[in-house]
């Protein structure tokens, strides 16, 4: 199954370091992840589920699309975030009035908290080795 989309109807959503580039098709309320069922990609997990598909909720459009995704990166709740990031921000684009519907939930706001680099000196971003008085 090739899929082909245009540049504009791509939603780039980030979080930590995973990065989901989504596309919004007019379906049944499917979920296709790296072209893996959504479910067995986010390993049933109810809480993975809800993230992704709470801006179309919020909308009451979760049985008029499909959300098809390609992730790369982090971890799956790192990867469920972006995507939710990324479908909130197709949905805006298709209808400005989305927007004052998703804002208050916060669905359209990056998540800025990422790992924090390693300090020399340090055996990590902040653990310092033992001190010894004496």
């Amino acid at each position: 199954m090739e899929l082909i989309f245009q540049k504009n109807s791509i939603g780039l959503g980030k979080r930590k370091k995973s990065i989901a580039r989504v596309f919004l098709i007019p379906g049944e309320g499917n979920l296709l992840i790296n072209k893996i069922s959504g479910n067995k990609y986010l390993q049933y997990n109810e809480t993975y589920l809800a993230t992704v598909w709470a801006p179309l909720e919020k909308l009451n459009l979760e049985k008029q699309f499909n959300i098809v995704a390609l992730v790369n990166g982090g971890g799956l709740t790192g990867q469920a975030d972006a995507i939710r990031l990324g479908v909130s921000r197709l949905l805006c684009k298709m209808d400005t009035e989305n927007r004052k519907i998703l804002k208050p939930f916060g669905y359209l706001s990056r998540d800025p908290r990422i790992k924090e680099r390693k300090k020399y000196g340090l055996k990590k971003a902040r653990k310092a080795p033992q001190y010894s008085k004496r």
